[in-house]
């Protein structure tokens, strides 16, 4: 599938939506039983959540936090995610990963995306050392 025939608003499973979003699979249930999460059925039954989902509940919950001072922190390298944008031109690309409420963008070249087999929907590990940001591919479960 080519960048420009990929599906604009690809769908995840439940559990991949809940870590994006940092919450449960019971609190996914809990907002479509009451109307704040919009889900699909797959032809088996699964939900599937849409990842334009997804980014308007990130955008919602980013809107109403409120400033805190950080008491802790865990310095983490490693982010797991889904790819949910590509932009590639003939040189370079831009890729933005969805990774729990982090959303990381890698500037690479055109030629990476290509060689790492990039679409949108798909899981990726980005990992994150200094300002550079460098996109995995895990292994198959």
């Amino acid at each position: 599938m080519s960048h420009d025939d990929a599906d604009p608003n690809p769908l995840l499973r439940l559990g991949q939506a809940a870590e994006m979003l940092g919450v449960s699979v019971e609190t996914l249930r809990r907002w479509e039983a009451s109307g704040k999460l919009l889900t699909e059925r797959s032809e088996g039954g699964q939900r599937l959540v849409g990842i334009a989902e997804v980014t308007r509940l990130l955008s919602e919950r980013r809107r109403s936090a409120t400033d805190r001072p950080i008491v802790a922190q865990s310095a983490r390298n490693r982010f797991a995610g889904i790819v949910t944008r590509i932009e590639k031109d003939r040189v370079a690309a831009v890729v933005e990963v969805q990774a729990g409420p982090h959303r990381l963008v890698s500037l690479m070249t055109a030629e990476a995306v290509d060689d790492l087999h990039l679409e949108v929907g798909m899981e990726a590990v980005c990992v994150v050392k200094a300002t550079n940001v460098i996109v995995e591919i895990p292994a198959a479960t």
